[in-house]
């Protein structure tokens, strides 16, 4: 059973999630383009060339125009910057995370290397019985 995505975000990730369209995405940043033009790298009809584009339109990535009997497809990139932001959160998460496993490991080797400095220092158990 499919379930509606209400939330703008879930839209932007579920169009995203198919490499079809996102490579439309990044044909469509170079400028518009018709359905023909899409549909030209792909070995897909135009039929399903617009079921992409009508996927990308619900998600509000991209806008259709008229020219004559043409729909050229336009970039929004507006709902990218809700979904880059959405990201950037997780992105501060790993990076505290790397920071405190940075933090750790320096704290290991500092021991690791007291501990065996002061190994070598002093003289071993044969050394002083000799």
């Amino acid at each position: 059973m499919a379930t509606m995505i209400d939330d703008p975000l879930s839209r932007t990730f579920s169009a995203l999630a198919d490499p079809t369209r996102r490579a439309i995405l990044a044909r469509l940043a170079l400028g518009s383009a018709n359905v023909g033009d899409l549909a030209e790298p792909f070995d897909m009809s135009f039929a399903a060339v617009s079921k992409h584009l009508r996927v990308l339109e619900g998600a509000g990535l991209i806008s259709r125009g008229r020219d004559a009997q043409y729909r050229p497809a336009m970039l929004d990139a507006r709902p990218l910057a809700a979904a880059s932001a959405w990201i950037d959160d997780y992105r501060k998460f790993w990076g505290d995370s790397f920071d405190a496993l940075d933090d750790f490991l320096a704290s290991a080797r500092s021991k690791a290397g007291a501990t065996k400095g002061s190994a070598t220092d002093s003289p071993t158990e044969k050394e002083e019985a000799s």
